[in-house]
């Protein structure tokens, strides 16, 4: 599967951005997708996650309420619509792929996904 994410960008302290990663090359729908964030130096940490055919999402505790996770099968998309940014949020951003058993168990970890984009960064200005 390659993974395109765009979206990216700079915005206000409270503003809202939606992030998009279309997929190519597999069935879509045979993967479950996270989005995960990197800053420099540091680990990759969990954002969201949705199953394949998108009846469960999963978010970490610093996004939840504010960022929503969803997916388009008939799009091979991805998104991540971001609300009420801060500057906290500052990151590249990478969304992932992954033909994953017990998905529920493990969608927070970066090390289970098969495929990843090429990230896109987002700045929130304070």
């Amino acid at each position: 599967v390659q993974l395109q994410a765009s979206g990216g960008g700079l915005v206000q302290a409270g503003g809202s951005l939606r992030l998009s990663c279309a997929a190519s090359g597999r069935t879509f729908s045979n993967y479950h997708m996270g989005w995960f964030r990197q800053a420099p130096g540091k680990e990759r940490e969990f954002v969201a996650a949705i199953t394949r055919i998108g009846i469960n999402t999963y978010y970490a505790d610093s996004v939840k309420g504010r960022f929503t996770i969803s997916r388009d099968n008939a799009k091979n998309t991805v998104y991540l619509q971001m609300n009420s940014l801060k500057p906290s949020d500052t990151d590249v951003y990478y969304c992932a792929a992954g033909d994953i058993g017990s998905f529920s168990a493990i969608y927070y970890s970066y090390r289970e996904y098969d495929y990843w984009g090429q990230g896109t960064q987002v700045t929130v200005s304070s």
